[in-house]
């Protein structure tokens, strides 16, 4: 499909630069894709919507505050180095991106926190990428914590005043460039009422890396490559997942990383298995949704291919309209905006045409 069908015209002022103050009162675009209807309410009022039986599946990732700006010892220049994923087999190395990456060769040292963490240059590699050896007291993640920033998207323009901004409540596992921003409407009193109502709570993991920033950059979606990210389920949350499949309760997909981890599990094993492993999946229209009947979401960006995974789920037309009205309405756009809930039955075998 050609990559301008994706696209939708979006007021500059609509993308949310800061989170809430409060979580769970941001707004949320309910649709009814079998029905075609749309409702504006609040995140709160997602309660009015789940029903006891439901499972809500979460990827409980944790953003690493993996921003380092610090100082190159040789020349006392200013550098920037964005972690991105520790190197298999080497103890405190990780491939990094370095900002004005041509004067860091291989024995060049940074600094950061005035000497608290020290990283060297031992490999490099194309596009600004290094693998950087790190020297440090104590715990690495503690000291990360300390002194890193988080690696925001490039559409917002200031940093957080806390790292847990851009964090969702129940982020347990380190490991991920950014955050699944799905989840940040969500409180622990939320989830509370949500457990007493007896809808079931599902974690699983994915590590989303950079990738999922970059734009598309062909003209036929089918020439598009997906970048490729890790996840795992465990044994709890698949069998959670097969009773209620067999018992044709909803599984409700808490953002688009979540709907990556359950789809590929699902189309790998034809159920769901406790397993890691890393998908590049890529859902666009004309994609059969086997393993999500239901997606909380935010709006995302024009012609990307997490619009393209939503206009898999309730048709593109459709998708492009209720985004439409959700600028008409003035809804924030991005990760830290407001969400959508997509409900309802879908006839996926109209969806490339829909």
């Amino acid at each position: 499909m050609n990559i301008e069908l994706f696209d939708y015209d979006l007021p500059k002022e609509l993308i949310a630069q800061s989170p809430l103050p409060d979580r769970d009162q941001c707004r949320l675009m309910v649709v009814d894709r079998e029905h075609k209807t749309i409702e504006n309410k609040r995140f709160a009022d997602i309660v009015s919507y789940l029903k006891p039986g439901d499972v809500l599946v979460r990827n409980n990732t944790k953003v690493l505050p993996a921003r380092l700006i610090g100082v190159k010892v040789e020349t006392k220049g200013k550098v920037e180095v964005l972690l991105l994923h520790p190197v298999d087999g080497e103890e405190d190395v990780w491939e990094c991106l370095v900002g004005n990456a041509h004067s860091v060769r291989v024995g060049s040292n940074c600094s950061f926190g005035d000497g608290v963490l020290t990283c060297t240059c031992v490999k490099v590699l194309p596009e600004g990428l290094r693998h950087m050896k790190f020297h440090y007291q104590g715990i690495f993640l503690e000291v990360l914590d300390r002194l890193g920033l988080m690696p925001l998207p490039p559409y917002i323009k200031k940093q957080c005043e806390n790292n847990s901004d851009y964090q969702t409540v129940y982020a347990k596992v380190p490991g991920s460039a950014a955050a699944p921003t799905a989840g940040f409407h969500f409180t622990e009193t939320l989830f509370q009422k949500l457990r007493l109502m007896g809808v079931e709570v599902v974690d699983v993991t994915l590590d989303i890396g950079l990738g999922t920033f970059r734009p598309v950059e062909v003209q036929d979606t089918k020439d598009h490559h997906m970048h490729v990210e890790t996840y795992r389920m465990g044994k709890e949350a698949a069998e959670a997942l097969n009773k209620a499949k067999q018992e044709s309760r909803r599984i409700i997909a808490v953002g688009t990383t979540s709907v990556r981890t359950l789809e590929s599990v699902y189309a790998k094993f034809g159920r769901f298995e406790e397993t890691s492993g890393s998908t590049g999946i890529f859902i666009s229209p004309g994609y059969e949704y086997k393993a999500v009947d239901a997606l909380i979401t935010n709006f995302h960006l024009p012609k990307s291919t997490l619009v393209m995974l939503v206009s898999a789920f309730m048709g593109r037309k459709w998708t492009l309209h209720c985004y439409q009205e959700a600028v008409k309405e003035k809804y924030r756009f991005f990760s830290f905006g407001d969400a959508m809930f997509i409900y309802g039955k879908y006839d996926y075998s109209h969806n490339a045409e829909d």
